[in-house]
């Protein structure tokens, strides 16, 4: 049994060690690209108030978002590719057109403020970065991946050795001896902050995965599902057969966040709502509609009657980012997403001071 247990801790160090090696490369990428996105609202808002802000913007009323709307499909309908109502950081309306360029309109007057910034492409190419390392359709299978194995493997390799090291003193395991040497004080610190944000890099990673392989997700949250009947219901919103009679009506429940309009030869639009336009804590609740052309409303998605798995599944997005859990939550994601870069450095100093002792040992055995 000794020689067993002996055996598999060799084992588990092995995979610790080689695992850090390789994807914690990737996950201290995305972890240092996720915490630059954290506060991007704030951060956008900041450097474009021109585009993204209007004054006075509470005292409008989500209907005259809603004629503004209107209006602008009426202007440039035949060149639209999509439209952003305001939400999160844009108080603004954005339309991106078939061309690929995207302006800004203000809400309510319907001027034209401008088109987007450095700024804004900036952390759009950030996000991009972050979900597939700017590598083409393979790029989110190489994040996505490498977020399970930290799940899975690195972190709870991790959590292993902890607790076997530290079980019968539990405080120095989180404690970190700041006067000590210099080795020492390196592996203080890869030891206590993993510890210290094992929670946090669970989540981010299980939550990350999911961007990738949410349809295998969402066949495991089907567990948590009762009897449903999941098929597509058509819903009649009064005598709307067009896009234009459609947006004069506000939705009470929801509001209108994005139009997708028709492309590719289909012969529908897709609207997507979310329940509150601007950041906070709690549930996220959205619901998903698409309107045909010839009137046809077809609910695909709605909070508040889907199953289960669609309410867990809509929920990893504000996990991930930390906005479940408010300004505090986010906080927590920003300087969690710079730990995995920090266990990667201190392990591989670890691993480069554990090798030269090896070779040193080995020099001086074979001098003698």
């Amino acid at each position: 049994m000794g020689i067993f247990l002996t055996t598999m801790n060799k084992t588990i160090r092995k995979i610790h060690l080689w695992l850090g090696l390789t994807c914690g490369l990737i996950a201290s990428f995305s972890g240092l690209t996720g915490s630059l996105y954290v506060w991007q609202p704030e951060i956008s808002a900041f450097l474009n108030p021109d585009l993204l802000q209007v004054e006075g913007f509470g005292n409008l009323d989500d209907r005259t978002i809603m004629e503004t709307t209107a209006s602008l499909v009426a202007i440039h309908r035949d060149s639209i590719n999509s439209m952003f109502l305001p939400y999160r950081e844009q108080q603004t309306i954005s339309i991106t057109f078939n061309s690929g360029k995207t302006s800004y309109y203000h809400p309510e007057t319907h001027a034209h403020l401008g088109k987007k910034s450095t700024s804004i492409r900036f952390f759009e190419n950030l996000l991009v970065l972050h979900r597939n390392l700017g590598i083409p359709t393979y790029g989110k299978y190489i994040v996505g991946t490498s977020a399970i194995i930290f799940f899975m493997f690195l972190l709870t390799s991790g959590i292993y050795i902890w607790a076997t090291s530290y079980r019968n003193n539990l405080k120095e395991g989180f404690t970190i001896k700041w006067k000590g040497k210099r080795k020492k004080i390196n592996f203080d610190l890869h030891k206590a902050f993993g510890a210290y944000f094992i929670v946090p890099l669970l989540l981010m990673a299980l939550s990350g995965s999911y961007f990738t392989y949410n349809s295998y997700y969402k066949s495991a949250l089907s567990l948590f599902d009762g009897k449903h009947d999941n098929t597509q219901r058509p819903w009649v919103h009064g005598d709307s057969p067009q896009l234009q009679d459609y947006l004069s009506k506000t939705n009470e429940s929801y509001a209108l966040r994005a139009i997708h309009f028709p492309k590719n030869g289909t012969d529908h639009y897709r609207l997507r709502y979310i329940r509150e336009r601007f950041i906070t804590a709690g549930l996220r609740r959205t619901k998903e509609v698409e309107l045909g052309t010839n009137g046809r409303v077809t609910v695909v998605s709605d909070f508040r009657t889907d199953p289960n798995s669609n309410r867990m599944a809509t929920q990893f997005y504000p996990i991930h980012i930390g906005e479940m859990a408010g300004t505090l939550g986010r906080i927590l994601v920003f300087v969690s997403g710079m730990v995995p870069l920090l266990l990667f450095l201190t392990g591989l100093s670890i691993y480069r001071n554990k090798k030269r002792r090896r070779t040193g040992k080995k020099d001086r055995m074979q001098g003698r």
